[in-house]
């Protein structure tokens, strides 16, 4: 009889995380969840709700080195991206897109990051159809953007990476035009990607750099006016990392990142609230063929879990299954695939974060969160 009532307490007291952590995610995907039929050099997938019917839209920056079509699908409820428009009448060797309300209307714009050609602002009309606005910056080598208030004026700027070139921020007027950049990093930094995150806590926003070539990776803390003080190293000196993310994977209240690597194993970064590094983590195979990162909560246990997409080998998501950032490995997608971007969203709308990839000489595809079943 003790038993028995020992057994009943324990079911009653179980908390919502408990079964969460019972349950195990798989993501699939099919010939309904693949967007669009033409296999392009996609770089870069993003979400945003573009027509204001409060369900997540997605972004596709196609082309690299070699200009093609960008395109937006228009989510028409529970993951069907059967309408898709094209973004802009010209083709275009973009990299990134970034979508936000540069302009301050209430409706989703987006930037567009092309390769040795300038950047661009698309306005968008209110109901997902998007007109050319101002270019910003000269040609370069453009690999990645990223948005922040970095000026603390109220709207959003634009960092721009470079590869082997100098990387810029683009300040709003407020109006989407950009007239005045400022410099960060070194114009021989090798920049794939940057992170912004208020790294030592002092209420400005700090930025980390991701360099491939095998350049080490720094941090610039912020001055608090838009400009940033001399870069400091982390991690490992001869990295050639191409992605960063950020989140607080320890729950110590502090901000921590992950970094994903070519022919490395990908490291998390454990901040201590001041602007350095606690300690590191790897995780992952050693000979990593990581192009892309970002965090999402896939099971819903308010725990940050990482999502990588890989070229040559299968995509991967890891749990974090305990606060001391231990890490149970799900793959999916194919091995054969080069997944250059990846972004997370609930697009099927049953409150779990799915996945959309964007794959270079692929067809792009979402993959849906689900439970896995057993037979």
């Amino acid at each position: 009889m003790k038993q028995l009532f020992s057994l009943l307490l324990l079911l009653f007291t179980a908390t919502p995380h408990d079964s969460c952590k019972a349950e195990e995610r798989i993501f699939v995907s099919g010939d309904r969840l693949t967007l669009g039929t033409e296999a392009n050099r996609s770089a870069s997938v993003r979400t945003a709700d573009i027509d204001g019917d409060r369900d997540a839209d997605l972004i596709v920056a196609n082309g690299r080195h070699w200009p093609q079509q960008n395109y937006v699908f228009v989510n028409q409820n529970r993951s069907r991206f059967n309408v898709v428009r094209p973004l802009g009448v010209d083709r275009s060797t973009s990299y990134a897109c970034e979508p936000a309300d540069f302009d301050g209307d209430g409706d989703v714009d987006i930037a567009v990051g092309n390769d040795n050609a300038p950047c661009r602002i698309m306005l968008n009309d209110g109901n997902g159809v998007f007109s050319a606005g101002h270019e910003f910056g000269n040609p370069s080598s453009v690999r990645s953007l990223s948005l922040a208030d970095i000026d603390g004026d109220g709207d959003i700027d634009i960092l721009v990476t470079c590869r082997s070139q100098q990387n810029r921020i683009f300040l709003n007027d407020g109006a989407a035009n950009f007239p005045d950049s400022t410099e960060f990093g070194t114009s021989d930094d090798s920049t794939i990607a940057v992170a912004v995150a208020d790294i030592n806590e002092d209420g400005h926003p700090d930025l980390l750099l991701a360099n491939r070539d095998r350049q080490p990776n720094t941090i610039l803390i912020s001055n608090g006016s838009g400009t940033f003080r001399k870069p400091t190293l982390f991690g490992p000196v001869s990295l050639s990392s191409r992605s960063i993310a950020t989140a607080d994977f320890n729950a110590d209240g502090h901000v921590d990142w992950v970094v994903g690597n070519v022919d490395a194993a990908n490291l998390i970064f454990f901040g201590d609230g001041n602007g350095g590094v606690l300690t590191q983590k790897s995780f992952g195979p050693n000979d990593g063929k990581t192009y892309c990162v970002d965090v999402a909560d896939f099971n819903n246990d308010d725990l940050p879990d990482i999502v990588v997409g890989n070229v040559g080998r299968a995509n991967a998501v890891y749990f974090n299954s305990n606060l001391e950032t231990a890490f149970d490995e799900t793959h999916f997608g194919a091995a054969d695939t080069a997944t250059y971007g990846l972004c997370t969203g609930d697009f099927n709308g049953d409150g779990f974060a799915d996945i959309a990839v964007a794959n270079s000489d692929g067809l792009n595809q979402v993959f849906l969160n689900q439970v896995k079943k057993y037979p």
